[in-house]
Formats: C-alpha cells, sequence, structure tokens
C-alpha cells in the first residue's frame, strides 16, 4: 500500500508523466508584452528566473505593473484550481483572466497559435504529457526559487517544462444509481447501460489518455500496448454502455454520467456534493501521472506568468493542490522540511499495487496509435 510522491516515482527513474486539459483567457485589456521588469538587466519574456528581474520582490513588481494574468483550461473544480486562481489573485492584486474552463490540452495550443500576438493569448499552460512534448518548441524556460527541490526525473533541465500536480486514474460511480464497481469488467454489464463516461476524448485530453492506458493495463497490455484498451472502450460502446458525454459535476449531480472514468483528485471531489458518490482505482490497473506545467513564449504578460510558476511551486501553492485531493510534484521535500500540510497528506487516498507510470516515448507511441485507431473503435 503507498500514497506519497516518492512511490510514483518509484515506477523508474527518468520517467514523468501525464495527460490533462486547460485553455486561455480572453481580456480586451491584458498585459502590454514589454515585461514591464528588468531589474536584472534582462527583459520579462527571456528572464529564466526571478534573479533575472533582480530578485522575487522585482518580479512581483513587474506582474504587478502588467496586472495581468490569462490562463486556460482550468477548471475551478480541477485540483482545487478555483482556489488556487482566487488565491493568486488577490495575493497579488493581479486580475486573472481564466478562459474555455472546461477544455482540453490541444485546445490551449491551438488558442496560443490563433491568439499569437494578441493579448488575449494564454500566458501559460497546463497540459498532459503528449501534448506538452509535442510542442515545447512554444515553451519559455524558466525555473523557479524552489527548483532544487523538485525531482529531476520531473522537469526538463532548462525548466522549459515543469511536472505539477499528479494522481492515480479511477472509477467514480453513483452507488444510489449502479451496482458497487470492483473492476472495470464491471462497467460491461447490463446495469450499465448507457451511464459510463470518459473525461474527454484521448486523443485531445490527457484524463481520458490515461483511462485508456488503464483500460489497456487491466486487459492485459500495458504502457507499449494500449490496444486492449481501445478494444475495451470498443466493448463498451457496442454493449451499449458507453456514454459519449464529457462529465463534469454537474452533469454528475443532474445523474446524467453515473459513472466517471477520470483522475481519482477529481472522482473525490464530487463527494462533497454527491454523498453517495463513490471512487475506485481498480486493482492491478494502478496508472498514475503528473500534468506538464509551463510558460508561453510568447505570453502577453511574461512577468505574471514567470510569478504564476513561482507561486505554484512554492509551500502554498502545493498546499493548495494538496487540498483539491492531488498530489504536489515536491510532496516529499516539503515533508521533509516540514512544510506540507500534514493532515492532508496523509488522508491522500491508498492505493494497491505497482503503479504505471508511461514514459515519455510510450506516451508518444500510445498517442499515435490512438490517432490512428480511436475514432474507428467508437464512431
Amino acid at each position: 500500500m503507498f500514497r506519497r510522491t516518492h512511490l510514483l516515482v518509484g515506477a523508474g527513474v527518468g520517467l514523468s508523466a501525464l495527460i490533462l486539459s486547460a485553455c486561455a483567457a480572453p481580456t480586451d485589456e491584458g498585459g502590454n508584452g514589454e515585461g514591464g521588469g528588468d531589474g536584472g538587466g534582462t527583459a520579462a519574456e527571456t528572464a529564466t528566473s526571478a534573479e533575472d528581474f533582480g530578485g522575487l520582490d522585482a518580479l512581483i513588481e513587474a506582474a504587478q505593473e502588467e496586472g495581468q494574468l490569462n490562463v486556460i483550461a482550468l477548471p475551478p473544480d480541477w485540483a482545487n484550481y478555483g482556489e488556487i486562481i482566487e488565491t493568486f489573485s488577490e495575493k497579488y492584486d493581479i486580475t486573472v483572466n481564466s478562459a474555455q474552463p472546461d477544455a482540453a490540452s490541444q485546445d490551449e495550443i491551438n488558442a496560443a497559435n490563433q491568439l499569437q500576438g494578441t493579448d488575449r493569448a494564454p500566458d501559460v499552460f497546463d497540459l498532459g504529457q503528449s501534448v506538452a512534448l509535442a510542442n515545447t518548441d512554444l515553451f519559455a524556460p524558466y525555473q523557479v526559487e524552489t527548483w532544487d527541490t523538485i525531482p529531476d526525473e520531473f522537469k526538463d533541465p532548462d525548466g522549459t517544462w515543469v511536472n505539477d500536480y499528479g494522481g492515480f486514474m479511477s472509477v467514480g460511480y453513483d452507488s444510489d444509481e449502479v451496482p458497487a464497481v470492483t473492476s472495470l469488467e464491471d462497467l460491461l454489464g447490463s446495469e450499465f447501460k448507457g451511464k459510463v463516461a470518459l473525461n474527454g476524448d484521448p486523443t485531445q485530453a490527457g484524463a481520458a489518455f490515461s483511462g485508456v492506458v488503464m483500460a489497456a493495463v487491466a486487459n492485459g497490455g500495458s504502457a507499449d500496448d494500449v490496444a486492449p484498451g481501445v478494444e475495451y472502450f470498443q466493448k463498451l460502446n457496442e454493449a451499449g454502455n458507453f456514454l459519449p458525454v464529457d462529465p463534469t459535476p454537474a452533469t454528475v449531480q443532474s445523474g446524467q454520467t453515473p459513472v466517471v472514468i477520470d483522475w481519482d483528485y477529481l472522482n473525490a471531489a464530487l463527494t462533497k456534493d454527491v454523498p453517495s458518490w463513490e471512487v475506485v482505482v481498480p486493482e492491478g490497473a494502478a496508472v498514475a501521472g503528473y500534468y506538464f506545467q509551463a510558460i508561453n513564449k510568447d505570453a502577453p504578460n511574461p512577468a505574471a506568468a514567470r510569478l504564476w510558476q513561482e507561486f505554484l511551486y512554492s509551500d502554498e501553492g502545493q498546499n493548495l493542490w494538496l487540498k483539491g485531493g492531488a498530489r504536489p510534484v515536491r510532496a516529499d521535500a516539503m515533508a521533509d522540511e516540514g512544510t506540507i500540510d500534514q493532515e492532508l497528506y496523509d488522508a491522500l487516498p491508498e492505493v494497491s499495487g505497482d503503479p504505471v507510470i508511461p514514459s515519455n516515448e510510450q506516451t508518444e507511441k500510445a498517442a499515435e496509435y490512438l490517432n490512428e485507431n480511436w475514432a474507428k473503435a467508437i464512431g
């Protein structure tokens, strides 16, 4: 049994992981793109650390001069992003423009390309692995002040991307509406007709991608072979059990999506409003992963983008993700330093078995397979 971050790493050094959603923040009065602060002689858009501004205080001043931060695809109920955004905005007196909160990782990249050069472009990204690794040319390298406490296997050496928070794939279900779920095989039963939703399209969204990996592992496949996962969802669809609806807290509360395949921290958050909601990580199919954080190299508010990173990787920011049930990437170091919220840390769900954490190469291979086969299997 395990629950701590380093045990997610234990599947192998050099692995990072998985996939998510997020999208941009339109505003008619965004930053001017000039970067505001260059206390260390470096323009904000090329700064690779707070030292380049002359220190954190100078970075804060530059970000406040911009006064805006554009984020994208950050649902308020996702890993406690609602409180994270509110806390950052109040702490630094910076307006956070949050666009397309229910969008997928690929939508973030599309928005960055479509809005490039405007004050509405996203300043920062929160991406699934396959989308992040395919678009590193859009990212600006930056190392936060807590850089040395982030495990090497969860960051690019230059800070082009950094893993931020993670969890396990799970099945959430309304125990008042469907029988108890102990395995993915259960979901093929007639009691689940028209009731099983996957969070997104696995060719675009990290959570859905990882759901397919979980199904593959549960059905004799692996991170190297996700075909059994696609075949599982094809069977689910042919049985009439697959529900082609992107689940949200609203669809769960209304009963439209009584079974949801999603990250454990997202499913766990639903128990607050649906007391009969149960969450299970299927035995023998523990799939874990982290999302990727990055700065848009063409961010219209480059100082605010860098201050956002500093906040997210501070003890305060990491504990706010933990409050949302996610596993912050700095959890081990914070536990050693005594700065983690111990009560929340101890309350993380225990998961049995060795976790599967797809490597970068495995994720790219799986993404190619899904692009070629998902629509044919489900369409």
